[in-house]
């Protein structure tokens, strides 16, 4: 069973940083990708940023949002740096490690860390 361990979230303010943290419990390499959704009062779960297992990054809006993925192979530990939030960045946010193949795709979450950002 993989297990995915989040951390870094908490109370911010409007303008302010966080950086997430997401430590897997065996190597990410294994995943094809991991990433950070996250989840809104009220609404669906959504997909922020991703890492494929070659480093390739990808995010949800073009300009980034202010959100830089990055990784530490050597802890098997995948980050998400968020700057400029706003209080519509409120959310749950969830670890994701995806690896299978397109017709058996197998999924790992994370317990989910909050983010709340009011002044």
């Amino acid at each position: 069973q993989v297990l995915l361990v989040e951390s870094g979230g908490g109370l911010v303010q409007p303008g302010g940083s966080l950086r997430l943290s997401c430590e897997a419990s065996i190597s990410i390499f294994n995943f094809d990708a991991t990433g950070w959704y996250r989840q809104a009062p009220g609404g669906q779960r959504e997909s922020v940023a991703a890492i494929t297992k070659g480093g390739i990054t990808n995010y949800a809006t073009s300009d980034k949002g202010g959100i830089t993925i990055s990784r530490d192979g050597a802890t098997d530990t995948v980050y998400m740096q968020m700057n400029s939030l706003k209080p519509e960045d409120t959310a749950v946010y969830y670890c994701n490690a995806r690896w299978g193949t397109s017709a058996a795709p197998i999924n790992s979450w994370g317990q989910g860390t909050q983010v709340t950002v009011s002044s």
